[in-house]
């Protein structure tokens, strides 16, 4: 594991020590606090081989996750692939704000592994929820994902261009929706730019066309006195609740995550 340590800190992996352990655990199928126990010289040949795929595959930044199949987010394990944004820890903000009030019914746009919906339905088990999203592979996985979680019954995935195929009201509309500037995306980290699909990071404009689809939309359909939970990044707070007044809707609240960034923006409809 130090050599495969070395070889991932040379390719300039951020953690490379945490990625080579959690490789390692992956090869073997065991969990990742018993890989300290293994000495290289009790690889079995096959395990040794797997983990040297694994290795050689994060060298070239590919995503853990990726590697893995699967991610943590808000204490469960979802499952992951190229074709669905990867679950971040910041975007707990939003669900922590989402659950600081009574909802019953929930519209997640861009619902990509599902991990928002399927999160706010497995912690309220009274509520049901529609998740849409413009790619047919990402509907697929937050399908996988709700059954995975045993939530299935009370999730509908369906493929939408934001609210196009949504009808109904609801109590609660979130999403996290692509966010980055286009002149931004040479900046991302490899990981991110290479392997994580385009149209889940960026609108290819200035950031803000899926804010101004959401919100041109968005008073349609919320019952009064429901809640829209958008994570935005840490730069547009201010062009978003612009955009969300704009639109009609009132009490727009910035929302900080555990860094202290602006993450989370809510606003309530009339």
């Amino acid at each position: 594991m130090v050599a495969a340590t070395a070889r991932l800190r040379a390719a300039g992996v951020d953690e490379p020590a945490r990625d080579a352990r959690v490789l390692l655990a992956h090869a073997a199928r065991i969990e990742a606090t018993r890989v300290t126990l293994i000495a290289p010289e009790d690889l079995a040949p096959d395990i040794g081989e797997r983990y040297e795929q694994l290795i050689a595959l994060r060298a070239i930044r590919v995503p853990v996750s990726h590697l893995v199949g699967e991610r943590q987010f808000y204490g469960r394990r979802f499952k992951i692939s190229a074709d669905v944004l990867d679950p971040r820890p910041e975007t707990e903000t939003l669900i922590e704000a989402a659950l600081s009030h009574p909802f019953s019914r929930v519209l997640d746009l861009g619902v990509g592994s599902g991990c928002i919906l399927v999160t706010l339905l497995a912690e309220n088990p009274q509520a049901t929820g529609l998740g849409v999203d413009l790619s047919e592979a990402a509907c697929l996985q937050a399908s996988a994902n709700a059954v995975l979680h045993n939530v299935q019954s009370r999730a509908e995935i369906q493929q939408s261009d934001w609210f196009g195929a949504v009808s109904g009201k609801f109590d609660l509309i979130v999403s996290n929706p692509p966010y980055i500037a286009q002149d931004e995306m040479p900046e991302l980290q490899t990981e991110v730019r290479q392997h994580e699909p385009e149209m889940a990071l960026t609108d290819g404009g200035d950031g803000l066309g899926a804010y101004r689809s959401i919100a041109a939309q968005a008073a349609d359909h919320l019952l009064p006195g429901g809640r829209l939970l958008l994570e935005i990044g840490p730069t547009q707070a201010d062009a978003v609740i612009a955009l969300l007044i704009k639109a009609g809707l009132t009490e727009p609240t910035v929302i900080h995550d555990l860094d202290g960034r602006q993450r989370v923006i809510l606003a309530v409809a009339a």
